[in-house]
């Protein structure tokens, strides 16, 4: 995993993105996109891995994460625990199979429908990382 130059908050540290997507190929573009934009993104494949690396990270602010993941949690059960364990994480939403107004989204989540553009995603990014 490579990390190229990140946006710096006030306080002088990089903006660090989790990004948390089952597929292959949309984790990839999700990640050169957030790469891109100056952030520094670390990728998990699904909820497992993702709190393995919350654990043993402190410098994650913001979780981008699917929605609709195999493994022992899906992305809502992950930013539920997310919202427990790590409150000072920002959280943002994707999935192709569930829309805002589906009643299991926590309102309060920004939420991305896929497929969603890159600047669409930045700009949630930017908005999650205040």
């Amino acid at each position: 995993m490579s990390e190229t130059t990140a946006i710096a908050t006030d306080k002088g540290q990089d903006i660090v993105v989790l990004v948390v997507e089952d597929e292959l190929f949309v984790r990839l573009m999700a990640v050169d996109a957030i790469r891109d934009a100056g952030f520094v993104a670390v990728e998990a494949e699904n909820a497992d891995r993702a709190l393995t690396l919350l654990g043993e990270r402190d410098d994650i602010s913001v979780m981008f994460s699917d929605i609709k993941m195999p493994g022992s949690l899906d992305g809502l059960g992950l930013a539920a625990t997310v919202g427990k364990r790590w409150p000072e994480i920002n959280i943002v939403l994707t999935s192709g199979h569930m829309y805002r107004g589906d009643r299991d989204l926590p309102p309060s989540l920004p939420f991305l429908q896929k497929p969603y553009r890159a600047r669409e995603l930045i700009a949630e990014l930017h908005r999650a990382s205040r």
